[in-house]
């Protein structure tokens, strides 16, 4: 069924467990991350980025997660725009049917960032959508948003009470230390996990989401170096820290980079193994495979089986 984040994030909250927001691009990667949740029995967020966008259209998106809907009507499936960059492109996606909108109001400043978002809440409000907003700014990229590093910053507990006060929104995308992209540690993994105490008991009760949480699994960066890939040095959250910051009281967990390193992983292995395939089928059918087995696995960390 097609839902909103409200009352998954009420039942994560209460559950101590996080909803795993996955992005999108086509077909296969959809149908990976519903086969996952259904086997595991857990409600999900499927977000489109900008990126998808331009890549797959929205309307394809939009009907390929209806049919998704349509196969397995006893999953909540939320509809997210992921890192909307202003007013119109939420308005657009509220009235195209999203249930939950993100505006990432991050890299203006604070005032800007509250206009912005009361602005796209007070609009999806009315016509009965949420709304995810960011506070801080994480370094990396993902599609359209790239901060440099050293350009980034965490978020503040108090402007954070302020900000949810002022804007009305649902849920905050808060910065402790995680980045987008495969690259998110030069040194030894760090979040400052003190930040993210002050903040839940600051705003307690209130989801809170955590960006750029990929892991970065050794295992398919391998695989895809093995294969004729070249990613050396990726580095990604530690599942360990992804489940302390779920039991902080984070209550969506975003997650991309490890999605495409599964099914780069499976696609590079299915090409060397069987050269004169030219049947997508061939290979998409594995990494499709690969994105259900990742989807699941994820859920497991997450906390977010038997939940439906």
């Amino acid at each position: 069924m097609l839902v909103d984040s409200k009352k998954m994030f009420e039942d994560a909250y209460k559950g101590g467990y996080a909803i795993g927001a996955f992005n999108v691009n086509n077909m296969e990667i959809i149908q990976g991350i519903i086969g996952g949740c259904a086997e595991k029995k857990s409600p999900v967020i499927i977000q489109v980025s900008a990126g998808a966008r331009k890549y797959a259209n929205p309307i394809y998106l939009r009907k390929l997660i209806e049919a998704a809907v349509e196969e397995h009507p006893e999953v909540p499936i939320c509809m997210h725009l992921d890192h909307g960059a202003d007013f119109d492109i939420c308005k657009q996606c509220v009235d195209m049917g999203f249930t939950s909108v993100m505006i990432d109001g991050s890299h203006y400043d604070f005032e800007e960032n509250i206009r912005v978002t009361k602005e796209v809440v007070d609009y999806a409000h009315s016509k009965g959508v949420v709304v995810e907003a960011e506070l801080g700014k994480l370094e990396g990229v993902e599609d359209e948003v790239k901060v440099a590093s050293g350009e980034g910053s965490y978020t503040d507990p108090d402007q954070a009470v302020e900000f949810v006060e002022r804007t009305g929104c649902d849920s905050l995308a808060i910065s402790i230390g995680t980045s987008h992209g495969a690259f998110k540690f030069k040194g030894d993994p760090k979040l400052d996990f003190e930040r993210l105490d002050i903040i839940t008991k600051k705003l307690s009760g209130f989801p809170l989401v955590l960006h750029g949480a990929s892991t970065v699994i050794q295992e398919f960066v391998d695989k895809c170096n093995q294969y004729g890939g070249d990613i050396p040095g990726a580095k990604g959250v530690p599942e360990e820290m992804i489940s302390q910051a779920v039991k902080s009281g984070v209550c969506k967990v975003n997650i991309d980079t490890d999605l495409r390193l599964a099914m780069t992983a499976e696609i590079r292995k299915a090409f060397h193994d069987n050269p004169g395939n030219f049947d997508p089928r061939g290979y998409l059918k594995p990494a499709r495979t690969a994105i259900q087995e990742m989807v699941m696995h994820k859920l497991d960390i997450l906390g977010n089986i038997n939940r439906i």
